[in-house]
């Protein structure tokens, strides 16, 4: 037992690193729209033990879906320029090391499931799922980016049987819209590292959309804010909500600014960016319950 625990001392911050705990931005973009459901399913302020559940539970899936991502792409890695560094490429952890590590990550993620209801801990089961098979289906698909919208869009149906134990039918929209959302950021993601990717082989919206990437992004972001704009009828919004999909779409022309040469700095710029997409419409939904009550 010293031996092991000595041993994940030593190895502690290789695991953070494949957690990607220094790069908090995917789970930014996984909480945000988690947050905008526990908000939408409460119609105001969530039950406080369900948000402390879902803040820590978007951490540990986030971290476990990069950890399994680094082992999907262990032979990968060493490839593109921007993972060179990563813990597989530098021969740092094993695969074995790997497969517990988001084991355990998912474990603990079910152990916090566990003190919601049924319905939650059911859906939770589609949450590893699909978790685990987006970092393979960049082998297979031009699409993985839509198989990662459907995963970041799932803490939506969970926030809501957590908080009312339904799945009413508008939820559906939400996750439409997020999955949308997934897709145009990821793509920016995925032009960053277009050249290497079509070297090695992987595939992507990238490398699918190819010189109408920009028409493309700029599409799926209107079609995100009519969705969006929909969720708002739906939900009864006021125009305070209505308020944030302005500041949202002007963010998304910002984004296209961005990359209209393309430069890979300035197409992570843009991913970067959603952070605050996701935050102003969580300001939109949190002020309009806080006036209306």
């Amino acid at each position: 037992m010293t031996r092991i625990l000595e041993h994940i001392q030593k190895q502690r911050p290789h695991y953070l690193a494949l957690m990607r705990t220094d790069r908090p931005i995917g789970t930014y973009l996984v909480l945000w729209p988690t947050l905008w459901a526990l908000w939408l399913a409460a119609e105001g302020l969530p039950r406080w033990d369900l948000l402390l559940i879902f803040i820590i539970g978007t951490f540990l899936m986030r971290s476990a879906g990069c950890v399994i991502n680094d082992y999907a792409d262990r032979k990968i890695d060493a490839h593109v320029g921007r993972t060179k560094n990563r813990p597989f490429a530098q021969g740092v952890v094993s695969e074995k090391e790997a497969l517990i590590l988001f084991s355990c990550l998912c474990l603990l993620a079910f152990v916090l499931v566990l003190f919601t209801n049924t319905l939650t801990i059911l859906l939770s089961f589609g949450a590893v799922l699909l978790a685990a098979s987006y970092p393979f289906m960049k082998r297979y698909t031009h699409l993985p980016q839509l198989v990662l919208g459907a995963a970041f869009a799932w803490g939506i149906p969970m926030a809501f049987a957590a908080q009312s134990g339904t799945l009413p039918p508008a939820l559906w929209l939400i996750y439409i819209g997020v999955l949308i959302w997934t897709v145009c950021y990821d793509t920016f993601y995925a032009m960053v590292d277009r050249e290497d990717d079509l070297k090695i082989g992987v595939k992507s919206t990238a490398i699918l959309f190819g010189d109408d990437d920009i028409t493309i992004t700029a599409m799926l972001q209107v079609c995100v804010i009519i969705v969006m704009l929909m969720v708002g009828v739906r939900f009864g919004m006021s125009f305070i909500y209505y308020a944030s999909l302005i500041a949202a779409s002007g963010l998304f022309i910002y984004q296209q600014r961005l990359i209209q040469y393309r430069q890979p700095e300035n197409c992570f710029k843009a991913f970067l960016n959603n952070n605050w997409v996701g935050a102003v419409i969580f300001a939109g939904i949190a002020l309009h319950y806080l006036i209306a009550t």
